[in-house]
């Protein structure tokens, strides 16, 4: 049955947490693409790396490379995923029915992840030797198992989503050696937390939610390698552009 129940704007819960977004989401990015920016004349921003570990086509594919640049990479992929879904959302006839909650949320989700696929796409042009071929190029997306009209379906998948980019970036902070670009990481690694908050909030208004069954028993956060969250992404046959990642764990 469809939820009639309307959720004022003016309502204090409702402004916190979009305020919650708001200064956590456009501030800290804009930051880190400063910092970004202000580091990549050195030399050892990319981290250890050899030659032959940068991204680049190899065999046939787009391979992500290894080190920093290989880390950077692969969560520009993810980034490009996160963005690309939440713009389909927003911009989907059927986005008018979603509740006034879900809506400002998930504008705000669309434009914070359209910034950090932006961020690592400028920081990646400015650094790599030879961007024209070690960027990663557009990447292309289905979504068969997700009704873009339905509020319930577009919230669970965006569950899915940003519990995996938390579980990403956790994995591979150990990879990077730059100081700058962890700092970064952690920066962003923040915001997507309070991403799969807000959203896992507005289902809990409909339904229960367990809050609790993203950390562990020490309170921690999961935190896979690149390896596993690029596996289970590809199960799920969200990303239709075939890469590999030879170079990351």
């Amino acid at each position: 049955m469809k939820n009639t129940v309307k959720i004022q704007e003016n309502s204090p819960s409702f402004t916190n947490r979009r305020n919650f977004l708001k200064i956590s989401g456009f501030g800290a990015v804009s930051a880190g693409l400063l910092m970004a920016v202000g580091c990549s004349d050195d030399d050892d921003a990319s981290g250890p790396i050899t030659d032959n570990q940068l991204p680049g086509v190899r065999n046939g594919k787009f391979d992500l490379g290894g080190g920093d640049f290989g880390v950077l990479t692969y969560a520009y992929a993810l980034e490009q995923l996160e963005a690309d879904f939440y713009t389909r959302v927003v911009t989907n006839p059927g986005f008018s029915s979603f509740s006034t909650e879900a809506k400002d949320i998930l504008n705000d989700l669309h434009k914070h992840e359209v910034i950090h696929r932006e961020f690592f796409k400028a920081a990646l042009t400015d650094a790599l030797p030879d961007p024209s071929t070690q960027l990663l190029p557009a990447l292309s997306f289905a979504y068969a198992g997700v009704n873009f009209g339905s509020q319930a379906s577009v919230i669970d998948t965006a569950i899915v989503l940003e519990d995996t980019g938390v579980s990403a970036y956790n994995g591979a902070g150990k990879i990077i050696t730059d100081s700058a670009y962890l700092v970064i990481a952690g920066q962003i690694v923040s915001v997507e937390a309070r991403h799969a908050a807000a959203v896992r909030d507005i289902k809990a208004n409909s339904a229960a939610t367990d809050f609790a069954s993203t950390a562990d028993a020490n309170g921690l956060d999961p935190a896979q390698d690149p390896s596993a969250i690029i596996g289970a992404v590809s199960r799920l046959g969200l990303i239709t552009t075939p890469f590999t990642a030879t170079f990351l764990p």
